[in-house]
């Protein structure tokens, strides 16, 4: 199953739905998460997102400004500034749906499905569990790289060693022959 977005959403069905995605796949966006953070400003930044994303799945519905606001509650002068991306909600719900249409949020969409079969609480521990592999995979790595190292250097004093048992036994020749020659 692939999720599938309407970006000229037809019907209220439709409507809702690229309402819901654009409004996940924006409170998703790392920048986003980043602005919420704050719990002092979580609820105005949801609000603000929610009624961004509701404006816009209608702008693409073909609704007027006026019908957009009467639908949900807010003044034509909120609507508009949300639709020209003159408020940061508006700016961000509009680039998430641009984002979206050129298929760079598809891992974010795959989310979206992946909770809609399973469940978030699902989705989240899948999601640790593959950043904490990811994580183990990357030590791996470094270590594998530092083990290398050591071996590589290990040869280098072997051969510095074999290097020294020649000079030591050459020295020692040397030494043996002056004492003779000093005899």
């Amino acid at each position: 199953m692939t999720i599938e977005i309407p970006f000229n959403p037809v019907g209220r069905q439709e409507i809702h739905q690229l309402e819901s995605i654009l409004l996940f796949a924006t409170l998703f966006r790392p920048e986003v998460i980043e602005l919420i953070k704050d719990p002092a400003e979580r609820l105005t930044w949801v609000d603000s997102l929610a009624v961004a994303a509701g404006a816009i799945a209608r702008e693409k519905a073909g609704m007027t400004t006026s019908e957009i606001a009467r639908e949900l509650g807010r003044t034509e002068q909120t609507i508009r500034k949300h639709l020209k991306g003159e408020s940061k909600a508006g700016q961000l719900v509009r680039e998430t749906y641009g984002l979206m249409k050129q298929g760079k949020l598809d891992e974010l969409l795959k989310t979206i499905e992946m909770m809609e079969k399973v469940g978030l609480k699902e989705v989240i521990t899948k999601k640790k569990y593959e950043k904490d592999k990811e994580e183990l995979e990357r030590k791996v790595e470094e270590l594998v790289k530092e083990n290398n190292e050591l071996k590589q250097r290990i040869e280098e004093l072997e051969t510095y060693k074999i290097k020294v048992e020649n000079l030591r036994d050459k020295i020692e020749k040397i030494k043996i022959e002056l004492e003779r020659l000093l005899e």
